[in-house]
């Protein structure tokens, strides 16, 4: 699979909820989670494999109470790299309702991600 085919097909199942599935289906064994540098406490970290991908997005799933609504563009593609803009509308266990924007970017090797990268405000 290209980085295009690839892109396609990450932002259908992210548009779905199905990020897990994305990762089964899109990810490298290898791959690394890279959250932005200086997140606040207890906002999730970085991740190393797929095992480890997989526990971060359920504990980030863990922490909602409710999404409300949920955005994914589509992706822009350049090269091996690609990125998509995600905004949700969540209301978090015990911290309230809240909107939330990043980009995601990714890079493929060998029809798999090998990296995704969320740049977001920290407000």
């Amino acid at each position: 699979m290209n980085t295009e085919a690839v892109a396609k097909r990450l932002a259908e199942l992210c548009r779905k909820g199905e990020y897990e599935q994305a990762q089964r289906e899109l990810y490298a064994q290898d791959a690394v989670s890279i959250e932005m540098p200086g997140a606040p406490a207890g906002a999730l970290g970085d991740a190393q494999g797929l095992e480890a991908i997989y526990e971060k997005g359920r504990q980030f799933a863990a922490m909602v109470e409710a999404i409300h609504a949920h955005d994914v563009s589509e992706p822009v593609v350049a090269g091996d790299w690609f990125s998509v803009a995600m905004a949700m509308d969540v209301t978090f266990k015990g911290r309230g309702r809240t909107q939330m924007a990043e980009i995601g970017v990714y890079r493929v090797r060998g029809g798999k991600v090998v990296s995704e990268q969320f740049f977001y405000d920290m407000g």
